[in-house]
């Protein structure tokens, strides 16, 4: 059961502790990382004492990391309509304004080239009642990133996130026919589309160049009004087989990232990331 697609992970998806994380992705099959939080802390936070030993524990058990997970442009965009509170707004232990975006940046584009990362994940400010009048100045923001990004030799990697206002894949089309700047392009997440209100698959995924999905983020949930309900890959609403199949088809280059959200069994988050990332590999696989 030898994935056709190489599969990674979000790591403090399976715990806070690095090594403890590297550990169990190890044992599933991964040897590729993305940083968010480690210890408790915003990957974009850590000093760099604490990112030196977080580079020796992803070398010492050999891994790479593929992606820094950073929370640009997760803010509240200025001038902006009222922010739409039907979605929970994550902010994984980092809640920076709109003025640290300019620093946040630099930092992250610091990070990433420390750890020979190529992507750097970013969003698309807090959603808004009126997602469409942020257009312009998300445009304007990921232009300017994309545009620094290049000249590092790195990629900006946009999420669709149903809490910030692109959450679809159309809006996320929208956006990349609006830049076309060739660093510049997505982290696709299904499951967040599927929150959003759209049909991820077949319906989403078909309005995306695939050529500019540098990224996928699985995980999979039900609704229950607007709230999703996360639980074990592959047994919620979310068509994993038909988008495995049709990243194969589309000869997908990049890393299919589990991103469990499930709490797990009895609030064991380390087991759930396990069920889940044993079945992202089944899936990979098929």
């Amino acid at each position: 059961m030898n994935p056709r697609i190489p599969i990674a992970a979000i790591t403090d998806e399976f715990s806070p502790d690095l090594e403890i994380a590297l550990g169990v992705m190890r044992e599933i099959g991964m040897a590729a990382a993305e940083l968010r939080v480690v210890g408790g802390k915003n990957i974009m936070d850590l000093s760099e004492r604490e990112l030196e030993q977080a580079k020796e524990s992803v070398e010492g058990l050999g891994f790479r990391v593929i992606s820094i997970a950073s929370p640009l442009l997760k803010c509240v965009l200025p001038n902006s309509p009222a922010v739409d509170d039907r979605f929970q707004q994550d902010v994984f232990a980092a809640k920076y304004s709109f003025e640290d975006q300019p620093r946040l940046a630099e930092r992250a584009f610091a990070i990433a080239k420390k750890f020979d990362a190529k992507i750097v994940r970013v969003f698309s400010f807090w959603r808004t009642v009126q997602p469409e009048k942020c257009l312009d100045a998300i445009v304007k923001a990921l232009s300017e990133l994309a545009e620094s990004a290049s000249r590092r030799d790195l990629i900006i990697g946009l999420e669709n996130e149903h809490a910030c206002n692109i959450g679809t894949a159309a809006e996320t089309a929208r956006v990349l026919e609006m830049v076309k700047h060739p660093s510049l392009q997505v982290v696709w997440d299904p499951a967040n589309a599927y929150v959003a209100g759209e049909d991820p698959f077949p319906g989403g995924y078909n309005l995306l160049p695939a050529n500019r999905i540098v990224h996928v983020h699985a995980k999979d949930c039900h609704l229950e009004g607007h709230k999703p309900v996360w639980g074990p890959l592959g047994t919620r609403a979310i068509d994993w087989k038909g988008q495995v199949a049709a990243l194969l088809r589309d000869r997908y280059a990049g890393y299919l990232s589990l991103e469990t959200h499930w709490p797990g069994p009895g609030g064991d988050k380390l087991e759930a990331s396990r069920i889940c990332g044993w079945n992202l590999r089944g899936l990979a696989s098929a």
